[in-house]
């Protein structure tokens, strides 16, 4: 038997955010990402507590990649107030470190748990709907992917207001971020048909509209925008179901080892991993034994309207696509281009120990094809 449990409530379009004026709760801590408090944007969260009389606590000791310390610093500030309620305003690095927080916390008080809401301001990890964080060892320079359903908030507020101001470059690595979750889900070993369904609809919104969301507010379109944003949580919800494959698991490497931030670095390595998945390269014609993955990948490029004559021609239209997009959107699409300053030479001494741990890595065992060690290494060179 199989389940499909999802508990996060999702408010999205008009004034999503006016549900923070219905709170039964007196009193709130927030952990707001440092440049939400700094640029006033805060005052779109806040002016509704404010309306409603509700306390209200900014923590904004937040950095990206959280790391361990960060998050001993958090849970003492949150066990001083024992607020009743949570509120994660930022993007993946605040609202992993808020479900952090909570977790340590309730670990250390049983009886603790308050209400968690996550509001994303980036359209681009799906955080606000999954049981994943990810937490970062700096003396190691090694990232810890924690996965617990107490890390899943009750409520995720999408509203389009709080990500308008991102910038381009981050639009372009957050939304090839969900490119990448709902793709790695939908040829996870434990895809199903709800997590397919989900991964279908978000491939499609960054189809149609994450250039247009890049090139926002040149068109003047919030509905760009607002799609990515949904597109995000659709991802989310998949792979918080089925999980993800090793485009993640190299990318967490890339950004504890050289903090490539983790859209872009999972944008690099995408390509790649599908030609490596699904076993077809730029001069392979024919596969005498396909694997299921290949079907599912010439699938999901026809639902999104790439052409190809037969199953290998779409994977490789897949795959260029992706690469395209970045092209278009001035993404680095090398680890050379990503990190000027690196050399080969830097590089090569690292890639035994993060093919190691990309081995290990979480994401690794629901990869549609088993990778041995020198195989992360080849993919690893590619991408050079």
């Amino acid at each position: 038997m199989r389940s499909c449990n999802l508990k996060t409530t999702i408010h999205f379009e008009g004034n999503a955010l006016a549900r923070l004026a219905t709170l039964e709760y007196k009193k709130v801590f927030i952990i707001a990402d440092p440049f939400i408090v700094s640029s006033g944007l805060i005052k779109s969260v806040t002016k509704h507590l404010e309306s409603a009389h509700i306390e209200y606590k900014v923590y904004s000791d937040v950095v990206p990649d959280p790391t361990i310390d960060k998050v001993v610093l958090g849970v003492t500030a949150l066990l001083r107030e024992m607020s009743p309620c949570l509120i994660a305003v930022g993007g993946g690095s605040a609202i992993d470190l808020a479900k952090c927080v909570r977790l340590f916390a309730h670990n250390h008080h049983s009886d603790y748990a308050p209400h968690f809401i996550a509001i994303p301001t980036t359209s681009g990890t799906g955080s606000e709907v999954t049981s994943f964080a990810v937490i970062t060892d700096p003396k190691k320079n090694i990232k810890h992917a924690l996965i617990d359903d107490f890390l899943l908030p009750d409520e995720a507020i999408l509203d389009v207001e709080m990500v308008k101001s991102v910038p381009a470059s981050v639009t372009a690595d957050t939304g090839l971020d969900v490119l990448a979750h709902a793709l790695e889900a939908y040829v996870s070993t434990e895809a199903d048909y709800f997590s397919d369904m989900y991964a279908e609809k978000a491939t499609s919104l960054c189809k149609h509209y994450l250039v247009r969301s890049y090139n926002y507010p040149k068109t003047h379109e919030n509905k760009a925008r607002d799609k990515m944003h949904v597109a995000s949580c659709l991802a989310g919800i998949a792979f918080n179901s089925v999980s993800l494959g090793i485009c993640h698991s190299i990318a967490h490497q890339l950004g504890a080892q050289f903090h490539i931030p983790h859209g872009r670095a999972n944008a690099i390595v995408l390509p790649d991993v599908i030609s490596f998945n699904s076993g077809i390269y730029e001069n392979t014609f024919a596969l005498e034994n396909p694997a299921p993955c290949v079907s599912k990948y010439a699938t999901m490029s026809r639902r999104i309207g790439l052409a190809g004559y037969d199953d290998i021609a779409c994977v490789k239209a897949l795959a260029f696509y992706i690469r395209s997009m970045q092209i278009e959107m001035g993404m680095p699409i090398s680890v050379r281009d990503a990190v000027p300053s690196l050399t080969y030479a830097e590089y090569e001494s690292k890639l035994s120990s993060m093919a190691e741990a990309a081995l290990l890595d979480r994401c690794t065992k629901t990869n549609p094809r088993v990778p041995t060690k020198e195989d992360i290494i080849k993919i690893l060179k590619k991408i050079w």
